[in-house]
């Protein structure tokens, strides 16, 4: 990764950094997924590294949906926007996000309008209604056409994925 990339991160960092909030579950999981993608051959460790740099600063939240009564799912996840409404980068035509669960979470089963790619960070397995449960492998993608019924679960590991959504 060229330096000046890692530099533009790091400014978006800071930026968000007076808005930066963590959950619980992301004390461990995130730096346990990042160091396995760092072990990981190149250009993972390069994008553990910007996503380590550009971590302090998201804001983490629970799914919209999720209630108190959904445990243990309801504790046991996060997702942060890093580009879209509320992310290191303000935009509204796109929103790329990230999501982290501990070992043995399952994201339960959901749909939305646009369509979805994910970027696995990490092992983890994703479903649609299209497809049996797969995993892609640190760097595979998921592709989730417009409407289709999608979840995702982490196996005996942490689950860490990128989530990039074009909106109208």
């Amino acid at each position: 990764m060229r330096d000046s990339n890692l530099q533009q991160i790091l400014d978006l960092s800071q930026r968000g950094a007076e808005a930066a909030e963590r959950l619980p579950v992301c004390q461990h999981t995130v730096e346990a997924a990042l160091a396995d993608l760092a072990a990981r051959p190149s250009p993972l460790p390069e994008l553990a590294t910007a996503f380590g740099a550009a971590e302090g600063g998201l804001r983490w939240n629970r799914r919209k949906t999720a209630r108190s009564t959904d445990e243990p799912f309801y504790s046991s996840h996060a997702n942060a926007m890093l580009i879209g409404p509320g992310g290191l980068e303000e935009r509204a035509d796109l929103e790329v996000g990230v999501t982290v669960m501990p070992a043995h979470t399952v994201y339960p089963d959901h749909h939305h309008p646009p369509e979805e790619v994910y970027i696995a960070l990490s092992a983890g397995e994703w479903w649609n209604a299209a497809m049996d449960w797969t995993e892609p492998g640190p760097g595979g993608i998921i592709y989730n056409p417009p409407g289709i019924l999608h979840a995702m679960r982490s196996g005996d590991g942490p689950l860490l994925a990128l989530w990039f959504l074009p909106v109208d």
